[in-house]
């Protein structure tokens, strides 16, 4: 094969969606988002097992991720659709930490252009007080940038599951026509 094939098309793919993956977790992490957090490491691990099945040649590997690429698609559109408000879905739930905590996305507070304020509780006194976090001038609403991150993993995985489905298939045409030999 050279090295214009679907085969080398397929290991940049993952590899675009391990770096993709990767920088979300990060920002996932600092943002306490649990959901995310846990189907991101999902993600990394069945990304790796892709990439390891195309490098070595493992059709079986490659289909475990492109029936993957399918369940990340449904998640981003869900990503989508909760910072959206779409349904019955709000961004300000706590859906995404598990109800553990009352955190947002890092990017609520820390977007581009953003300019953070905190104000401490009047009468809480105390290492334990917690401060009022106003946010103003963001150039960018952090919902728009989960769904531009959201949206960005939807199209990887999509052109991912294209070309999955075609290694697949040439590797299994290639074991046919050795196996007829």
């Amino acid at each position: 094969m050279g090295c214009c094939t679907g085969r080398c098309t397929l290991i940049f793919l993952c590899t675009l969606q391990l770096l993709a993956a990767l920088e979300r977790q990060v920002f996932d992490f600092l943002g306490y988002q649990w959901a995310p957090i846990l189907a991101n490491f999902l993600h990394i691990i069945i990304v790796i097992l892709g990439l390891f099945g195309t490098i070595q040649y493992r059709p079986r590997y490659i289909v475990v991720y492109a029936i993957w690429t399918a369940i990340w698609v449904t998640w981003n559109i869900f990503i989508i659709c909760f910072y959206l408000e779409v349904g019955g879905l709000s961004k300000d739930s706590e859906l995404l930490t598990f109800n553990i905590s009352r955190h947002q996305s890092w990017w609520s507070e820390n977007g581009p252009g953003c300019v953070r304020k905190e104000a401490s509780m009047s009468g809480i006194k105390g290492l334990d007080s917690h401060s009022y976090v106003s946010v103003i001038g963001c150039a960018l609403e952090y919902r728009y940038i989960e769904v531009m991150h959201s949206s960005f993993q939807i199209l990887i995985a999509l052109v991912g599951f294209v070309y999955a489905c075609y290694v697949v298939s040439v590797f299994t045409e290639e074991e046919d026509s050795c196996l007829r030999k």
